[in-house]
């Protein structure tokens, strides 16, 4: 029976384990030891769950300028001999002025400079580097943010983005269960800016599209996340690990989530932002 640990169970590795199938055995860390997981801190089980793992998955970010998985666990899983995965960002390549950016490019120019240290280190372990743009999908979407008011546009002409559904995510991780260790952009094959987006999300549901908004009215981290203007290319995962974006662009990705959750109540509270890692 495989066997998948996941350093950090959220969002994304979540949707993972709803797609795999009833042969699998998960087990996974959380920070906190919530119920369901592991302990990240509790060495004696993880590192017991590191040894019987046949694949290992982390999704856990930098801490500060280290990562704590590989810090805490690397030598544990060097000796393992499992599979190994890391979901990374395209935000390691930094701003290329809307250029296209592939696998091949050099990275740690950009504002992720602990991501894209990270980035290496796992390269370096012989993991999957998925580097992955803007994640949308059920209940974490432009939908949403413009049903809950919290959506806007920026006045900033040439500025586009790269995105991926959760969905497409999933099936390139499962894809890269059987290719060989290296970094694959996931990301789908229409960057578009964020009003595009905004504005097509306010037509699905039947609404205005929000207002313009100042840049400098924004979060320093919003503001940092402006600064950056990049298309990502995915040509690398489509050749070695045979993988398609079953949403191809935003445009069928909001179509989809539109009719899985239509009418999306509105809603004052909090949910988590769809930018790139």
């Amino acid at each position: 029976m495989p066997r998948l640990l996941i350093f950090g169970l959220g969002y994304t590795t979540g949707a993972l384990v709803a797609r795999l199938d009833k042969g699998w055995l998960v087990t996974g860390t959380s920070r906190d030891g919530r119920p369901g997981t592991l302990a990240f801190g509790d060495e004696a089980a993880v590192r017991l769950a590191i040894a019987a793992a046949t694949h290992i998955l982390s999704s856990v970010p930098p801490d500060g300028e280290a990562d704590p998985v590989l810090d805490r666990y690397g030598a544990a899983l060097a000796a393992s001999g499992a599979w190994v995965g890391y979901l990374s960002s395209t935000g390691v390549y930094g701003d290329t002025g809307g250029a296209w950016v592939d696998e091949s490019a050099p990275i740690g120019g950009g504002r992720r400079s602990a991501r894209a240290a990270a980035d290496s280190a796992w390269l370096a372990a012989g993991a999957r580097v998925f580097r992955l743009p803007g994640i949308y999908g059920p209940g974490r979407s432009p939908l949403d943010r413009v049903a809950q008011g919290r959506a806007h546009r920026i006045d900033q002409p040439g500025q586009v983005f790269s995105r991926v559904h959760v969905d497409d995510i999933v099936s390139g991780v499962i894809a890269g269960f059987d290719a060989p260790p290296g970094a694959y952009n996931l990301s789908d094959d229409m960057p578009a800016s964020q009003n595009a987006v905004v504005d097509f999300a306010a037509r699905l549901l039947g609404r205005d599209p929000p207002p313009f908004v100042p840049l400098d009215s924004l979060s320093p981290m919003a503001r940092a996340f402006y600064a950056e203007n990049r298309r990502v290319a995915n040509g690398k995962a489509r050749r070695v690990l045979g993988w398609r974006p079953f949403f191809p662009d935003y445009r069928a990705g909001l179509r989809a989530l539109s009719a899985m959750t239509s009418p999306i109540p509105v809603s004052t509270a909090p949910a988590p932002a769809s930018t790139d890692q």
